[in-house]
């Protein structure tokens, strides 16, 4: 055998024994950062916002995104949104595409099933100072066929007119507006803290050249159940399994886990099983009950959406949780019944439930959430909100759309995915320290 024959052969050992290395490293886990979307640090920051006005905006972010599941749910045969609702959402990453890798952010969103970005071919996108993605710029930029299996998997798709027979993505909104695009193969680079860039090739995303939707040129990292959302097309590399830990605290960035670093164990933890439904874009648990002290709330509606099994979205991108009329005001009934301060009209004209009183003073009860399996006690940091100067409310929305569980209630848990098991499960944490 020739010099250059076993150089040849040892360099394929080595590339062998790099990707199993990488493969396994993969597997152990990795981690990025997040941020919340009041953050200083965020691209939406709005310095002369007030704390007051940001609850505000939230609870109109919380209702729209109630109102949209709601329409995906009773309108099965309509188009689904890739992205819920393009400015909608709390929790965004930066992460890289292409080659040369060029940074974007993309809100962090469990209850959507691609990875979309605002591209610079766009014909009508709307802040157009702000940099964006050109995938002409990029040596890893394919277009996906739409003959491929991938882009037949995805609803709202065609193919495009032209000889290169392109797979195209169109969503029409019930508001009149609309968003088109093409789905993309692309190279996406993730990483932060201490952990390396990790470079995922060939990952589907969703590359939008027209649209009359305003938003600030920030796209989506979908985290649900569909064919083309990150993590099951992660799935080889991280065992189909995420976490997240969301701070309390605005301007304290929190952690998404990838891969055997997102298991959730130890003491305090408890697990609850996914159900799936129609297109497995969401993670519905099933909630039995709300207790308030020794006074237990049958999660019991005259909503059919909100009965059984799978009776509850839980939700990354929606603030408060949404109840149906009916259970909402059983569980406000029941907090009513034991808060003995001072009641206080909300002058946001948000919440009905409020009280005189500071946040650091408030004494309030645990409320617990029952899922099948597993209890989640909720203290005062997930259950009421500041509203103004010496006045908090109870942080639960009323709605006749279905029922959600918001990432306020999700706080300093360490929340875990675990898509082979098929169940999500709750750790309390002080998640400022992760």
């Amino acid at each position: 055998m020739t010099i250059m024959s076993h150089s040849s052969c040892l360099t394929l050992v080595l590339l062998c024994l790099y990707n199993i290395c990488f493969s396994e490293a993969l597997k152990s886990g990795f981690s990025v950062e997040i941020i919340h979307r009041d953050s200083s640090r965020s691209p939406f920051y709005r310095a002369t916002e007030t704390q007051f006005q940001r609850v505000t905006n939230a609870v109109r972010r919380s209702m729209n995104r109630a109102n949209h599941f709601n329409q995906i749910s009773v309108y099965s045969n309509a188009v689904e949104s890739p992205v819920t609702l393009l400015d909608d959402g709390d929790y965004l990453m930066s992460y890289s595409l292409g080659t040369p890798p060029f940074p974007v952010y993309g809100i962090v969103d469990t209850a959507s099933d691609i990875i979309w970005v605002q591209c610079q071919l766009c014909e009508t996108c709307y802040n157009d100072t702000s940099p964006m993605f050109d995938p002409s710029y990029s040596k890893t930029y394919k277009n996906l066929p739409c003959s491929s299996t991938t882009c037949k998997s995805v609803q709202g798709t065609s193919c495009s007119s032209d000889e290169r027979k392109i797979c195209e993505h169109t969503v029409n909104y019930k508001d009149g507006s609309h968003s088109q695009g093409d789905l993309i193969v692309e190279t996406v680079t993730l990483g932060s803290y201490n952990d390396p860039f990790v470079h995922f090739p060939r990952t589907v995303i969703g590359c939008i050249r027209n649209t009359n939707v305003s938003f600030d040129s920030i796209g989506i990292v979908g985290l649900g159940g569909g064919p083309v959302s990150l993590v099951p097309q992660l799935s080889s590399s991280i065992s189909k399994k995420f976490s997240y830990c969301l701070a309390p605290i605005s301007d304290r960035s929190s952690k998404l886990k990838f891969g055997d670093a997102a298991m959730v164990s130890g003491d305090g933890t408890v697990s609850t099983r996914i159900v799936f439904k129609d297109w497995k874009k969401f993670y519905y648990l099933t909630l039995e009950a709300f207790s308030v002290g020794n006074n237990r709330i049958e999660f019991r509606s005259s909503s059919s959406r909100s009965s059984g099994k799978g009776n509850i979205i839980i939700d990354s991108g929606t603030t408060f949780t949404v109840l149906p009329d009916d259970v909402y005001s059983k569980l406000e009934s029941a907090v009513a019944d034991v808060v003995k301060l001072e009641r206080a009209e909300d002058p946001l004209k948000q919440f009905s439930l409020c009280y005189k009183s500071t946040y650091d003073k408030v004494d309030v009860p645990v409320i617990t959430a029952h899922f099948s399996g597993a209890d989640v006690k909720l203290n005062a940091l997930n259950t009421f909100i500041v509203a103004s100067h010496r006045v908090v409310c109870l942080a639960f929305l009323s709605s006749q759309s279905g029922a959600i569980f918001g990432n306020l209630a999700q706080q300093n848990f360490l929340v875990g995915y675990d898509l082979q098991r098929k169940i999500v499960s709750f750790k309390p944490t002080d998640c400022t320290k992760q």
